[in-house]
């Protein structure tokens, strides 16, 4: 079983680069957002505190955010499409189960996020204008949690979308507003009761506050409800894509 989810994964990542749209998409725009958007602001770092707690902080958090999206979004169309196309069905038939099917395209998703880090910390070291020394394990570790719970949820979509016409997006218009929410632009505290109770019951809310807390180098300790929240979205989100998925 091992060896047929190596050889799938291996498969489905060549068959991702041969679309060099979605690879330039993926990889290449949370690393072109991330260096485009600091040197743009570069300039005011040294005379503006907000300026530069956005540069210095919030920015990476932005594009590891965009990075988790982008692997979310691709996922639901993948699913989309090769339940269209009747793959999934003939996946299906072979001696591979179910759950290492899916379990492959889960991993390349996160294969390719971890380029898009180290492109970034790559291009950040390079190009960015503040000084970047971050523990760069701790937020990776960070990101790949939070890109596999909200992957999760990213499934239970690809478990209900109609076709993949449809797929990209009703995954865009679940998503990305999240982030208005998520107390990257605005502080949570700010925000209307009622808002942050919505807010409270979003996936992409917990994932900035550890993405963020991982940038600045805090204990993990100081985020254990993040990190329960995030196992819960992971636990609900796949239970229910197990009772729900179609594969035809």
């Amino acid at each position: 079983m091992f060896r047929g989810l190596l050889n799938l994964t291996w498969l489905e990542i060549k068959i991702f680069m041969r679309e060099p749209l979605g690879f330039l998409g993926t990889v290449g725009m949370p690393v072109l957002l991330f260096v485009v958007l600091g040197r743009s602001f570069g300039g005011s770092v040294n005379s503006n505190a907000r300026v530069r707690e956005f540069v210095g902080e919030d920015l990476p958090v932005l594009a590891a955010v965009f990075m988790a999206i982008g692997a979310v979004l691709s996922l639901v169309t993948i699913i989309a499409i090769y339940r269209e196309s009747g793959i999934l069905k003939r996946l299906r038939a072979t001696p591979l189960r179910p759950h290492t099917i899916l379990t492959a395209h889960v991993l390349v998703k996160l294969v390719f996020t971890a380029l898009t880090l180290i492109l970034m910390a790559a291009a950040g070291r390079r190009f960015y204008p503040v000084a970047l020394d971050p523990p760069w394990l701790s937020f990776a570790t960070a990101l790949l949690l939070s890109t596999v719970s909200i992957m999760s949820v990213g499934f239970l979509v690809a478990s209900l979308v109609p076709t993949a016409r449809f797929a990209q997006p009703i995954g865009a218009i679940i998503f990305y507003p999240m982030l208005g929410l998520s107390g990257l632009f605005v502080p949570l505290q700010s925000m209307p009761p009622a808002v942050q109770t919505i807010a409270h019951a979003l996936p992409l809310t917990y994932a900035v506050s550890l993405l963020r807390g991982a940038w600045l180098g805090e204990p993990w300790l100081a985020h254990i409800w993040d990190l329960a929240a995030l196992a819960a979205v992971f636990v609900v989100c796949t239970a229910l894509s197990a009772r729900v998925f179609r594969w035809e």
